[in-house]
């Protein structure tokens, strides 16, 4: 049988069940102004934010541990933003009420994008946003020119203040000193005189220390720089210096930080070339002079020979009839220092030596090296004002923080005054002696005066140009042999006077080139600069560590050592005498006059020749000259007299000859006779 559907089986009771119902009354429709409806409630906010799992279909940390009751706590991200939102607004709001302040900015020459920003307190950005809308693209790195600047600077609405390059050194002198501020100050004594005169001996008397076992050779190779406290009380500041001949730069720079001289002579000595140098730099100073005439204790002593001598250079003792004082001292025996003492503060009390200490410090660089240990270290002589651990100063082309004083006992002290010699600490690089030192109101002010100056001293070295024919013929003249050297030194006084010498021993056919010459150690830089041209690498009372010598043993560079200059520069000669040519010397030994010219053989032709003086000697060398003109090179190929072959022929005789390689002979022509000698060459 079929099977019936199961949808179907209720519909009868449906249908059954509709008649039973009672049918509706009938609607009547009437126009009638629908009610407003009232509009739902809004949930509270309140109570949705209780519940914390419709809000987000996430599984935090605050919903894991909070109860369904607990509020939703914000995230971290929210809360910053919140907060840069107010702060936003909070700056916004102040900046509308602040009036923008007006500055004074100072534009030099050439400045960079972001330097301007920071002088006008202005976004570097903003800058550079104005100038691309003014059509010029740069970067915050990137130098503007002045009128551009000027540009800038009124659009933001600053002011602008011109100022040359030059007048970046507007302010480093200083001021004069106000006669009520001055104080007295010690005398700063130069000690000079010629070598192994006695100069470091006084001075090591003087001192009560023995500074003379370290020299070598007898000659002081630094400026040394002591103070000493006299019995009385009083403060005397001594320079030595050197009494090579080699050093006179540095001796010059004594005497124009100096009050008083003392010229050191040798009673059994008298005066020599380095004497009579020291004289003429005191006198070009303008600096009073006091001589004290060492080794008076010696038999062959003369004082007085000496004070005859000094009349021929103009001075005049006070025995003489003059005003420089004089003293005999023995530095050995130490006698005649007390009256030494005395006439220096006699001499000091004469000239009122006077000096403000409450100012920024200035001072000259006495000398200056690179310490392995400490990096670059000055010896500086405070001039006037009183300099401090943590000032900020220019030192000629470099600048710097002091980080520490030593005096010259080695103690490290916070301050220094005038007339003081201390080591200054904290350098950015080996300044040369004699530079200034000026204390600054800030490191912004020293960088930029120090950059200021290394700029000008780049830009002199690169426009240097010939400053006649004669230089510019000779630098174009590739005949000239050169001799390469690196030079390394232990200070910047002993390097300078090096080079200086080097070049003074160059010639019009070989001259010395300085590669690189520095203060310090000998390091792997310096010996690979000098393996790349095959130079000798000087050191001077230094010495390469142990990469550096393995290095120099490695490329086969010769390493020099030097402690006294004499070697250095006797050696260095006659290493450039030896690369140059020997010079021929030519020594005339007769002269012929050609009589007749008569053939010899198939193609040669002979000369018969009267001797007119001195002796022809066969293989000679000749020249044959017609009219006091030039014409042939030759040599005596043979030589005969009466059909005999001879080895020579005087004076007075006649004879006949063979010239080597020349026909061009004809009566009346001179032969020349002469002999070569090759020589070593000597500078």
């Amino acid at each position: 049988a079929p099977e019936e559907p199961a949808t179907p089986a209720p519909a009868p009771a449906e249908a059954s069940e509709r008649p039973a119902q009672s049918a509706p009354p009938p609607r009547r429709f009437t126009p009638v102004t629908p009610a407003k409806r009232p509009e739902p409630a809004k949930p509270d906010r309140a109570k949705r934010g209780d519940d914390n799992r419709r809000q987000s279909g996430k599984l935090t940390v605050t919903r894991a541990l909070a109860d369904d009751d607990s509020a939703r706590a914000r995230s971290l991200a929210a809360l910053k933003r919140a907060r840069e939102k107010e702060r936003r607004a909070h700056y916004q709001g102040g900046a509308q009420q602040r009036e923008k302040q007006v500055r004074d900015v100072v534009v030099p020459e050439s400045i960079t994008v972001q330097e301007l920003a920071n002088r006008m307190a202005e976004k570097g950005a903003d800058l550079v946003k104005a100038l691309f809308k003014m059509g010029t693209a740069v970067t915050l790195n990137q130098p503007i020119d002045q009128d551009t600047a000027e540009l800038l600077v009124e659009e933001f609405g600053h002011r602008i203040q011109r100022v040359s390059e030059a007048d970046i050194e507007i302010g480093m002198e200083g001021e004069a000193d106000a006669p009520e501020t001055l104080k007295s100050r010690p005398p700063v004594v130069t000690i000079m005189g010629h070598v192994d005169h006695g100069k470091t001996s006084l001075l090591d008397a003087l001192r009560g220390t023995d500074v003379v076992a370290g020299e070598s050779g007898g000659i002081t190779q630094h400026i040394g720089a002591y103070q000493v406290k006299t019995k009385g009380g009083d403060t005397i500041t001594f320079l030595d210096t050197p009494g090579h001949e080699a050093f006179s730069e540095m001796r010059a720079r004594g005497a124009n930080v100096t009050d008083i001289v003392i010229l050191v002579v040798a009673a059994d000595d008298g005066l020599m070339p380095q004497t009579i140098e020291a004289i003429n730099h005191t006198k070009a100073a303008g600096v009073p002079m006091i001589v004290a005439i060492n080794k008076v204790d010696k038999p062959e002593a003369n004082p007085q020979r000496v004070r005859e001598r000094l009349l021929e250079h103009e001075v005049v003792v006070e025995d003489m009839g003059g005003e420089v004082q004089d003293v005999e001292v023995s530095a050995l025996k130490k006698t005649g220092l007390d009256e030494l003492i005395e006439k220096i503060l006699l001499q000091a009390e004469l000239m009122e030596l006077t000096a403000n200490p409450d100012r920024a410090a200035e001072g000259n660089v006495i000398e200056a090296q690179l310490d392995k240990g400490r990096g670059a270290v000055a010896t500086v002589l405070v001039r006037r004002g009183t300099l401090k651990v943590g000032d900020t100063f220019v030192i000629g082309a470099e600048s710097g923080k002091v980080r520490a004083l030593v005096n010259d006992k080695g103690q490290q002290v916070k301050i220094a005054g005038p007339s003081t010699p201390v080591e200054v600490l904290g350098l950015s690089g080996v300044p040369l002696a004699g530079d200034q030192l000026t204390v600054v109101e800030n490191e912004a002010r020293a960088r930029e005066v120090a950059a200021y100056r290394q700029e000008q001293a780049t830009r002199k070295r690169t426009t240097a140009a010939p400053t006649s024919f004669e230089h510019m013929f000779s630098a174009l003249n590739t005949t000239v042999i050169e001799y390469p050297v690196v030079v390394k030194g232990d200070v910047q006084g002993s390097v300078e006077a090096i080079v200086s010498s080097l070049n003074r021993i160059s010639t019009d056919e070989i001259k010395v080139r300085i590669l690189h010459s520095g203060v310090g150690a000998i390091t792997e830089s310096d010996v690979t600069l000098a393996a790349a041209s095959r130079a000798p690498l000087i050191g001077f009372n230094v010495r390469p560590n142990a990469k550096a010598r393995q290095l120099a043993e490695r490329e086969k560079i010769s390493l020099r050592y030097y402690d006294v200059i004499y070697d250095l520069l006797e050696e260095v000669r006659g290493e450039m005498a030896g690369q140059l040519a020997p010079e021929r010397i030519e020594t005339i030994v007769g002269r012929a006059e050609v009589l007749q010219v008569f053939p010899a053989g198939k193609k040669d032709k002979a000369a018969g020749l009267l001797v007119l003086d001195g002796i022809i000697r066969k293989g000679l060398s000749a020249r044959l000259t017609r009219d006091d003109v030039i014409v042939s090179r030759t040599h005596i190929a043979s030589l005969r007299r009466f059909k005999d072959d001879v080895s020579e022929v005087r004076a007075g005789m006649e004879c006949g000859a063979v010239l080597q390689d020349t026909n061009d002979i004809k009566p009346g022509d001179t032969l020349e006779l002469f002999e070569v000698e090759e020589r070593a060459r000597t500078l």
